[in-house]
């Protein structure tokens, strides 16, 4: 069960390495990255609310008390995050843009520890001085930021959107199935930007074009496909069916390693290079999220916590559903 569970989360994790590459064969194609996020969560929307009315349709159900919840969660967990992490990668390579984002389970430590007031173990403080020292690595802080500051700025707001999209996942508690937040998270979500993204003035016809790459000329439509399947519904169904056979911080842990899995897709699919320091900080910013999560489980999902009680915060959504892209 455990070996499945792992094979399962690393499926996730590839899945979503690509979402961002097939983003940018996007914006090559004319679509903007708003554009781009819409397209990704319309048609996300439409496969998994169709598949899971078909297969699971109990998961559909909201339980009273939960719309408030799964307002935040379309507007925060899946609007918020998805557009700055693709507004990010139109200045940002992909690597680098995902690094900064998934500084976000160190905001769920602190948000946990400062607004919550729960006392959390050294290892998750650890973990989140390491990840802002591997930050400092990557952006070469010693030289001055030699990156684009609105891109990093835009990473930096993703990664306060995973971090609600941890926290929010995390809340829904037993009463509320996570196939059935996602999909609803997709549908609203969706909603949400159709006004942002001006459907009416999207480049339809874009989608009968083709993009370079390299030697290599791919359908537009492929490209839209691969994200909106393999990037979006395989990869979050994948990640829920991984954490029901592993614990929260094993497939939390599993996670992260999008970080290394989209750099190197990036790499072999864009030709996108990160230097020394970059690979480096990269490194040190997964040391710190892996202590920064180990030191973490499920929040209670009622009643307050005494400030002396060690209370550890699961940053795997929801039983994790895996995103990035989390982005990505």
């Amino acid at each position: 069960m455990r070996r499945v569970g792992l094979v399962l989360a690393l499926v996730s994790v590839v899945c979503f390495a690509f979402s961002g590459p097939a983003a940018k064969l996007l914006n090559q194609a004319g679509l903007t990255s708003l554009q781009a996020v819409w397209i990704r969560v319309l048609f996300a929307a439409v496969l998994m609310f169709a598949g899971v009315a078909a297969l699971k349709p109990q998961a559909l159900r909201i339980p009273p008390g939960r719309l408030r919840h799964l307002v935040g969660y379309c507007l925060v967990g899946v609007a918020g995050t998805q557009l700055l992490f693709f507004a990010a990668i139109t200045r940002l390579p992909v690597g680098i843009a995902l690094l900064i984002e998934y500084t976000g389970p160190v905001l769920v430590v602190l948000w946990v520890r400062f607004v919550r007031r729960t006392r959390l173990s050294v290892g998750a403080y650890l973990g989140s001085v390491v990840v802002l020292i591997g930050l400092a690595v990557v952006v070469e802080a010693w030289q001055g930021i030699t990156l684009d500051v609105v891109g990093i700025l835009l990473a930096l707001g993703a990664a306060a959107g995973l971090a609600g999209y941890f926290l929010l996942s995390d809340g829904h508690g037993n009463d509320m199935d996570p196939l059935g937040l996602i999909s609803w998270g997709f549908v609203g979500g969706a909603f949400v930007l159709a006004p942002l993204a001006t459907p009416w003035s999207l480049p339809w016809a874009a989608f009968g074009d083709s993009v370079s790459l390299g030697d290599l000329s791919i359908p537009v439509a492929f490209a839209a496909g691969w994200l909106v399947v393999v990037g979006t519904v395989v990869a979050y169904t994948t990640g829920v069916m991984a954490v029901r056979r592993l614990s929260a911080a094993v497939g939390a842990t599993v996670a992260s390693l999008e970080v290394v899995a989209a750099s190197v897709v990036a790499f072999l699919v864009l030709g996108e290079r990160l230097g020394p320091f970059q690979i480096l900080g990269g490194l040190i910013v997964l040391v710190g999220v892996f202590f920064a999560q180990r030191a973490t489980v499920r929040l209670p999902q009622a009643g307050p916590v005494p400030d002396h009680e060690s209370v550890e915060v699961d940053p795997s959504p929801g039983a994790r559903p895996a995103l990035r892209g989390a982005s990505g």
